[in-house]
């Protein structure tokens, strides 16, 4: 249990929760914890009046400077602006801050995104360690057959961009 404001991971228990996976006793070991309680993976803190609100999921939460960052922060600040159809953050190795914190956007017009100028807005909204050192624009986000942004994959497609000379 987490005192209310903080953020912890989710765990479920009820009649209306699965027993396990379908023929994967490995996973249903691993999801389940003693006393049927199930770890959903998701992040998420409980409010004062006792309402559960979803901050991200474990697997995404990005460690920057020893700082937390929550992606799906970050990603509603971003898809808030106007000329952004929709944008993945992720963490990306970084010499000097561990992870690095990375928008990856689709834009409207299937135009780069103006870097700066995103960056900018998202300083103006965001504490400083939570915006992104790089946007990147791809044409779409990969998805999975559920149709859920394949975060690992971009993580994957950009490993090493911190790694590499830096523009000017």
């Amino acid at each position: 249990a987490v005192a209310p404001g903080d953020i912890g991971v989710l765990e479920v228990k009820g009649p209306n929760v699965m027993k396990g996976y379908w023929r994967n006793e490995r996973e249903t070991a691993r999801a389940f914890r003693a006393g049927g309680w199930f770890v959903t993976g998701d992040l998420a803190r409980i409010d004062e009046a006792g309402y559960v609100h979803l901050v991200g999921r474990a697997k995404d939460l990005i460690i920057s400077g020893g700082l937390n960052v929550y992606p799906m922060e970050v990603e509603e600040q971003i898809n808030a602006m106007p000329d952004i159809a929709e944008a993945a953050v992720i963490g990306l190795p970084h010499a000097d801050f561990g992870e690095a914190v990375t928008a990856v956007v689709v834009t409207r017009s299937g135009k780069a995104a103006d870097e700066e100028a995103v960056i900018a807005r998202l300083k103006a909204r965001l504490a400083a360690f939570k915006c992104p050192k790089r946007v990147l624009h791809l044409p779409s986000l990969p998805r999975n057959a559920m149709g859920k942004v394949e975060k690992a994959r971009l993580r994957q497609q950009f490993a090493d961009l911190y790694m590499r000379p830096q523009r000017p």
